[in-house]
Parts: structure tokens; sequence; C-alpha cells
């Protein structure tokens, strides 16, 4: 660690802008300090969408989700996750 950095208490939000907009944190923080932080209660957050899929898709689709007894919206959702996660 580099030298300590004192917070100052602030009156209001617009000093605590102007502290902040001043300071770099650079000079009080090395890169081998930080540590690996864990959150294992931490979800993901999902949210729903509308997708237009041609008839003849959705069902090929809901035919192999049913060859691999898992529901189709799950098998589409991890299609899509490994096609993108894996090029990310």
């Amino acid at each position: 660690m580099k030298k300590q950095l004192k917070i100052p208490k602030f009156k209001n939000e617009d000093r605590e802008r102007e502290f902040w907009a001043k300071v770099n944190l650079a000079d009080y923080f090395d890169p081998s300090d930080a540590q690996k932080a864990r959150f294992p209660n931490l979800k993901p957050t999902s949210k729903s969408i509308s997708i237009r899929l041609p008839e003849y898709l959705l069902n090929r689709i809901k035919e192999e989700a049913n060859a691999m007894d898992v529901p189709y919206q799950s098998l589409i959702k991890n299609s899509l996750q490994k096609s993108f996660l894996v090029k990310l």
C-alpha cells in the first residue's frame, strides 16, 4: 500500500464530488494490494424478452429439448450462453 487516504466528512454531495474529482486513487493504492473478492450469494439478473422465430425453427428446438429432457427455453438460453461466452 502506498500512502493512507484520509476521507473527510462531507457537508453535502457537491463537496464530496469535488473531493473525488481531485483525488487520484493511483496515488493511494498499488495493484499488488488487490485481493480477489467472492460473492457467493450474488445471482445474475434475468430479463424476459420477446423474440419471433419461424414456427419450424421453434418446433425443431422443442423437439431437441424434449429429446434432451430439458425445457426448450433453457435449451435456447444455454445455446446462446455457450455461443457468446466462448467468443467473449
